[in-house]
């Protein structure tokens, strides 16, 4: 894997919106900077993504200096949302606005966040027509662990399904649109990288080579391998259009099913901060 590298940066402002693409990142304990640290949450505190909202891909946010986001949508006039005062003030004495907090329900983890401005909540709401608020995660060093069985104590992740980071590789994608070329569906190929909402994309391996990683490195910065990534419908969503398909789903459970999950990418844990850039050499440590 000697000329394996860095192809791509992606990272999520919010969770389930439109990604945005980099020339470089720090990295954080907890993931990216500025990846996945808003969500949107329903009236009961579940979190709300692609999978019940597909629309949420054709919507923006842009990081705004200070941790703010200037949020843009189809048929909605821009809006910028400020960073909400941490949950608790360093005079321990915080007004009602900065102790706006709600506890969100991400895939069963409930995970104190604090809660945006109401013009944001109406904002995000009026686009998708149904009741949402916009929340923040405002430390994540202890908000939320990952996994204990695939991870260390004190590992933590943001808004992101389970893990810090999701690697994908051009070379698994192009082996994976030659099987989807062949089956039933084969007319809603090739898919490109975005549906699998990937926060690295490596270049120069080969096809699913990312399956037998243990450690790697990524420029100068380290990384565990945890585990493969189940994969869910919103691999099947356009994310230009927000249409729905059948791919690659279809496909991946002829031939990517593992451990009763349809999976693609690995989920990865930074062992050392950082900074990544497009072109760095990806190197493995530990087969």
């Amino acid at each position: 894997m000697g000329n394996a590298e860095l192809q791509s940066i992606h990272v999520h402002p919010v969770k389930a919106f439109r990604s945005l693409s980099l020339r470089e990142a720090v990295v954080e304990p907890w993931g990216l900077a500025g990846d996945r640290r808003w969500v949107l949450i329903d009236d009961g505190g579940k979190v709300v993504t692609q999978r019940e909202q597909p629309r949420l891909a054709l919507a923006a946010a842009e990081p705004l200096p200070g941790g703010g986001l200037r949020l843009s949508a189809p048929g909605r006039e821009p809006l910028t949302v400020a960073v909400p005062k941490p949950a608790t003030s360093t005079a321990g004495a915080a007004t009602a606005t900065a102790t706006a907090t709600a506890t969100a329900d991400i895939f069963g983890d409930k995970v104190e966040a604090v809660l945006a401005d109401p013009a944001a909540h109406a904002w995000c709401s009026a686009y998708l027509g149904t009741g949402v608020r916009l929340v923040h995660m405002d430390d994540p060093a202890s908000r939320r662990p990952v996994d204990p069985d695939f991870a260390e104590p004190g590992e933590t992740v943001s808004f992101a399904d389970g893990f810090p980071l999701l690697l994908t590789t051009t070379a698994s994608l192009d082996a994976l649109n030659s099987l989807l070329a062949q089956g039933d569906h084969a007319h809603e190929g090739p898919l490109p990288m975005n549906r699998f909402r990937p926060n690295v994309v490596v270049a120069g391996t080969e096809p699913w080579a990312e399956d037998g990683w243990s450690r790697i490195a990524i420029g100068d910065v380290s990384f565990r391998v945890a585990k493969p990534c189940g994969r869910c419908v919103v691999t099947t969503t356009d994310q230009d259009s927000a249409v729905r398909g059948k791919e690659p789903l279809r496909t991946l459970a002829r031939h990517r099913r593992i451990d009763g999950q349809l999976v693609f990418g690995q989920n990865l844990i930074p062992l050392s901060p950082g900074t990544i850039r497009v072109g760095d050499p990806v190197r493995v440590l530990t087969p």
